[in-house]
């Protein structure tokens, strides 16, 4: 038998709650109403004494179920984190007090809204339960780092100093990677003058001084299955030998291949071997081991280079990189300085349409490099003409405005990078879904933004065997909202895999994506989801009776944590899982729920607000907003006192993923008289924490149209907008525009 549900009340009336608010009429509210076993107030709830008095209910099992009426849900979450009860939020502060006028004519209406928080409060919390660890495995500390270069030598070195033993497996026969190649780097130090060492042999040498890091060399990863805190990894060598390790996370650390150069034919490669790539002209020098460098068609002493930036790149011509690999310029100033350094005689020119050399030394390395008798010509090459002895380099000068050429006895190529990402799960939809852009074709510069290898993962998904790709063909989510996250919950990415980048923002990186794995095992480990809910407990369950096996929630789940049994029912990944809750959006019959995150949940504080009669003109107005973006807006609307509109009532949900078209009809059936919901931003550019929720959820609200046509409700009552975290402005004007919208049409019929 379930233990009886025993909900407690909690009123704050600090923060200007108390002055604007009756505090007496909510207790009596979350009695009568929303059925609280009692309601209690207090001056400062998240005090020490406020909190002590809520836990000493908790621990005298008076209270399983809590509504803390107070501030947002986004503050004070270290105060009121109660364990083993559910606990819901009435936000008072930020959603009532302070974005209404302190007049008395808004006093009843601000009073009303509060009223409502209470009852959705009570009502959410009624359907809530403390969720609980699933269990499903214990803590496993061990990464596996796939690729042996700058990238993953340093994650797998930095998680083995934090006490984190980690496995790189390397696919060739020598740790390095590209920097291998390298004579040298670009500095990281001041005084940002000269190139520096490289420092692969000093990261090899403590690699193989660290009992904590295993290598593997000439070895790739054959299969990978599981999830987060119990991946098994198999290991297959070039000899054909295989064993299997777990491992609680993993880093992808597969670096980059240059971009091919024989694609610019117009610059002579191929045709001569005096024209040569960056990475090319390293070899040379390396070879070189400390003398100058001679032309490679003759072997003859170099009086003229030619550096020639953006070759293949920032190009939307068919086969170009449409984007900048960000390393070149600095990479091409280094090389510049390896001919001064050796004969200032020589005549070394850099011709670019804009210089970037990013990093805190960035432009002092460029000064230096000026001091040192590098020429920079601003200009666009368009062809490179071999000639006998030495070649023409033909330009037209950006800053003369006119055609010119300059004489080269070598020409270096500054040619980007491409991630070496894998196989793209989605390139059949990305492919179907270009087919049917009429009249539109694919955007050229994504066409080649990916190398065509074997898988690197070898995934054990049903969503694909690598995980997924995004722009260009980099792997990473989204760099601005989550660095080193990918859609595969325990797989992180770093380094040029990710997105383009030198060797001191790939060392930077591979730091970044050690503590995000290291973050995953522990949250594994004790049953805790990961980014963006770090540390929630609850995971999906569904009621399989009720269940149709349509498949939406298997195909819909942004991060591959639904699979299907042999009887074709879903089967729930708790460890891979986000709990963004778009499963039980995408779900038909409404079989899919979290213990406190539920269709019921959110469809109780739904129908439990106070519904005036049509003649009272006070309209009611639903908004479900995320909670990542759209939530946080109208929370900094409230800081800064921006007010909008006493009719609207505020749920926040995990995503708008989430959001299950039988909330919006219950809300017109209940008498609301308009829908708002605010996502984050779909598209190329999205910024949805959950990747795709914003998209489903327009996908899904573009039917509803229907829906309302055949109510005869007109289709300006429910209203989908994107809305940014930064939208502290724009969130509480769409509110206010979809009030006076309904002053306009008019009261939804539908009202009791």
């Amino acid at each position: 038998m379930a233990d009886e549900m025993k909900m407690g009340t909690y009123i704050c009336t600090g923060c200007g709650i108390g002055d604007r608010l009756d505090a007496s009429q909510m207790e009596m509210i979350a009695t009568r109403e929303g059925k609280a076993t009692y309601a209690k107030t207090h001056d400062f709830l998240c005090s020490q004494a406020g909190v002590d008095m809520i836990q000493a209910d908790i621990d005298a099992g008076e209270v399983s179920n809590a509504v803390i009426a107070a501030c947002s849900r986004r503050a004070k979450n270290e105060a009121f984190n109660f364990q083993d009860i559910a606990v819901s939020r009435a936000n008072l502060r930020e959603g009532v007090i302070w974005v209404r006028p302190d007049t008395d004519e808004a006093r009843e209406t601000t009073q009303e809204m509060a009223d409502d928080y209470i009852r959705m409060a009570c009502f959410e919390a009624k359907h809530m339960h403390a969720p609980k660890p699933s269990d499903e495995q214990s803590l496993n500390k061990h990464l596996l780092v796939v690729g042996g270069g700058i990238t993953g030598m340093t994650a797998a070195l930095e998680a083995a100093k934090a006490g984190y033993p980690a496995t790189i497996v390397e696919k060739t026969g020598q740790l390095g990677g590209m920097a291998g190649r390298l004579a040298k780097k670009i500095p990281t130090r001041s005084p940002y003058a000269n190139p520096a060492e490289t420092e692969v042999a000093d990261l090899i040498a403590e690699i193989e001084a660290n009992s904590n890091v295993t290598v593997c060399l000439n070895s790739t990863v054959a299969k990978t299955e599981g999830a987060p805190g119990r991946f098994d990894v198999e290991i297959a060598t070039e000899s054909g030998s295989t064993s299997t390790i777990q491992v609680g996370a993993v880093i992808q650390a597969s670096g980059f291949k240059p971009y091919d150069a024989n694609q610019l034919p117009e610059f002579a490669y191929g045709k001569t071997p005096d024209v040569v790539t960056q990475a090319e002209l390293e070899d040379l020098v390396k070879a070189a081991n400390g003398d100058a460098v001679k032309r490679p068609s003759d072997g003859k002493e170099i009086s003229e280079v030619v550096f020639v930036q953006c070759a293949g790149q920032r190009s939307d011509k068919e086969g170009h990189l449409s984007y900048c690999s960000g390393f070149c310029c600095n990479a091409s100033i280094k090389q510049a300085m390896y001919f001064k350094d050796a004969n200032a005689g020589i005549d070394t020119t850099v011709i670019f349409t804009d210089l970037r050399t990013p990093g805190s030394g960035g432009e002092d390395f460029y000064r230096s490099g000026q001091q040192k008798g590098v020429v920079f010509t601003k200009g666009v090459v368009s062809e490179v003409e071999p000639g006998s002895d030495g070649h023409t380099v033909k330009f037209k000068d950006l800053i003369l405005d006119e055609d010119t050429a300059i004489q080269a006895d070598l020409v270096v190529l500054a040619t980007g990078m491409l991630p070496n990402s894998g196989v793209d799960p989605y390139a059949a939809e990305k492919a179907a879904a270009a087919e049917e852009e009429e009249g539109e074709e694919a955007d050229k510069g994504d066409v080649v933004a990916t190398v065509d290898v074997e898988s690197i993962l070898n995934l054990d998904y049903r969503q694909g065997s690598d995980v997924p790709q995004l722009v260009h063909g980099f792997t990473d989510s989204h760099f601005i909202c989550f660095p080193y996250e990918t859609r595969r919950t325990g797989i992180y990415t770093a380094g040029p895999v990710r997105r383009p980048m030198d060797i001191a923002q790939a060392r930077e990186d591979a730091t970044g994506a050690a503590m995000k794995a290291i973050h995953a095992v522990e949250n594994a480990g004790k049953g805790r989801a990961a980014h963006p809910r770090s540390g929630d407990l609850s995971y999906p369950t569904f009621r399989k009776e009720g269940c149709t096996q349509c498949k939406r929630c298997t195909v819909e789940c942004p991060f591959g944590a639904i699979n299907e049994d042999e009887e074709r029912y879903p089967t729930f990944n708790e460890s891979r899982c986000r709990r963004c809750g778009t499963c039980m959006g995408a779900c038909p019959v409404r079989v899919i729920s979290f213990e406190n995150y539920s269709v019921d949940t959110v469809g109780a504080q739904i129908k439990n607000v106070d519904m005036p009669d049509e003649f009272d003109e006070k309209p009611r107005i639903l908004v479900l907003a995320c909670e990542n973006d759209a939530y946080p807006a109208l929370d900094m609307a409230g800081q800064n006192h921006i007010e909008y509109s006493a009719f609207v009532r505020v749920i926040p949900v995990r995503c708008l993923g989430s959001v299950n078209t039988i909330w919006v009809t219950d809300a017109l059936n209940s008498g609301y008289d308009g829908v708002i919901l605010m996502g984050c931003q779909k598209g190329d550019d999205y910024q949805c924490h959950f990747v795709k929720g914003s998209e489903l959820a327009h996908t899904r609200m573009s039917k509803i149209d229907d829906t309302l046509q055949q109510l005869n409700l007109e289709t300006e009552r429910v209203m989908t907008y994107e809305v940014a975290i930064t939208d502290v402005q724009r969130a509480p004007k769409l509110i206010n525009e979809m009030a006076e919208t309904i002053e306009k049409i008019g009261m939804s019929p539908f009202k009791f």
